[in-house]
């Protein structure tokens, strides 16, 4: 008599997801007085500015649409396409790579040319390359490796620069552009999800058969992308030269401390959130353990969503401190939960809890660091140095991938504790700057 064995699959509870969407939804209704729900889109009653914020959130909303299909289902293709471990470790390898060599002037370029034009680019790639699979299909992952991994690093740094300029345009106080800088982690993680749900619905569970539909949606999605932009945003041309530019990017980024600082924090937030999404499946099934990894997606960037709706109450809220405070217990925080990942063995549930702390200080992260770049960096170098603060992370990553993909001389608990390492170094950094200001606080107050 034969005995079959089941395996059962881990799943989150149902309870979490509603529980995740009553906190956010909760979290939003009562922020501080000076962030509710209405006053977020009704800032000193201008018409221009809440027509320009409308505007943009709607242009963000699609294009992180656009940029979740290829975080959700872009790296599932490589199985699609039955690739082996060598041949996807060099597919990334070559998108960390195109992303290194494009980060070193992409941002420089936006910052020249206008915001506008590259995240013109940004659609471009994402359309090219869709047309590309429908026509092709598996003979161009290469090619699309490289443009969309270009397309990611524009989506990273050109949309906040865009939306920070043109604020600033209007003529619009802080506190709206504080407002806008955690609503933009808010509408990506929301998008996310909705990527996922869409993709989801397309495939109608035949990958094989109707995976071409999620490129169709990403052309769509893009032609109307490049419809909203070029009907809603009329960018005045630059006029600063490349010699103007330079000399301003030498005296505020090279000779300004605080800029390296933020510069080295940004690599480390950016390198441990690339290590964490190629190594978190690996982590979370050892030892053979089946988990529904698409139902654990949605957790984390709920969690993160939960993270950045507490920036209003840190930054002016009942709750507000020094940005560079809260944030260097945010990173040690960050920091020791990629240390227990790395090096102490733990069930799913822990896990998972794990990871949804990570995210939700993320989410904390990301408004706060944009609210430190606009104190501490000019509009008119802005996305040269957050593309130049990229480079470093990236290459990180591709050295780890060689490393660990090639010559197999690291393992992935190595690769999340230097990343841990990186959060530590990222905590010393805020505790450097807050000491500095404390420092220039009293010489100003002596005089």
């Amino acid at each position: 008599m034969g005995v079959e064995i089941e395996s059962d699959i881990w799943e989150p509870n149902p309870a979490l997801y509603i529980f995740l969407f009553v906190c956010c939804c909760l979290s939003i209704f009562y922020l501080p007085a000076r962030a509710t729900a209405s006053n977020v889109f009704d800032h000193a009653s201008s018409a221009s500015f809440l027509r320009f914020q409308r505007n943009f959130l709607v242009l963000f909303a699609l294009s992180s649409v656009l940029e979740g299909s290829r975080a959700v289902f872009g790296e599932y293709e490589f199985a699609i396409y039955k690739l082996t471990k060598d041949q996807m470790v060099n597919t990334l390898c070559i998108g960390y790579a195109a992303s290194v060599l494009a980060g070193s002037f992409l941002g420089v370029v936006s910052d020249l040319l206008g915001h506008k034009k590259v995240v013109l680019l940004f659609c471009i790639l994402h359309l090219c390359t869709s047309v590309w699979k429908i026509v092709v299909g598996a003979q161009v992952i290469w090619l699309g490796t490289i443009t969309l991994s270009v397309a990611s690093l524009i989506f990273s740094f050109s949309f906040e620069a865009l939306m920070v300029v043109e604020h600033n345009k209007l003529g619009q106080r802080q506190d709206s552009l504080n407002d806008m800088f955690w609503l933009m982690t808010f509408f990506e993680c929301a998008c996310f999800v909705g990527s996922q749900a869409i993709g989801n619905y397309l495939i109608n569970g035949d990958v094989n058969k109707n995976i071409t539909n999620i490129w169709k949606e990403s052309v769509v999605v893009a032609l109307l992308i490049i419809v909203h932009l070029s009907r809603s945003w009329k960018e005045n041309p630059k006029s600063a030269s490349f010699k103007d530019y330079s000399v301003l990017f030498r005296r505020h980024v090279v000779g300004d401390k605080r800029v390296w600082l933020l510069s080295w924090v940004q690599a480390c937030i950016h390198f441990s959130t690339a290590a964490f999404w190629i190594l978190w499946a690996p982590t979370i099934v050892a030892d053979g353990r089946e988990v529904s990894l698409g139902l654990l997606y949605p957790c984390l960037l709920g969690f993160k969503m939960l993270g950045c709706t507490g920036f209003p109450w840190m930054s002016h809220g009942p709750l507000a401190t020094r940005i560079e405070e809260y944030l260097m217990y945010a990173f040690v925080v960050i920091g020791v939960a990629l240390t227990v990942v790395a090096y102490d063995y733990q069930e799913i549930e822990f896990l998972l809890i794990i990871f949804c702390l990570l995210h939700a200080c993320i989410g904390l992260v990301l408004p706060s660091l944009a609210r430190l770049r606009s104190v501490c960096v000019p509009n008119e170098i802005r996305g040269g140095m957050m593309s130049l603060s990229l480079v470093p992370a990236n290459a990180a990553v591709f050295v780890m991938l060689l490393l660990r993909g090639y010559y197999q001389c690291i393992g992935n608990s190595t690769i999340l504790a230097i990343a841990a390492l990186g959060q530590f170094s990222a905590a010393w950094c805020m505790y450097t700057m807050k000491k500095w200001g404390k420092q220039l606080h009293l010489s100003e107050h002596s005089l």
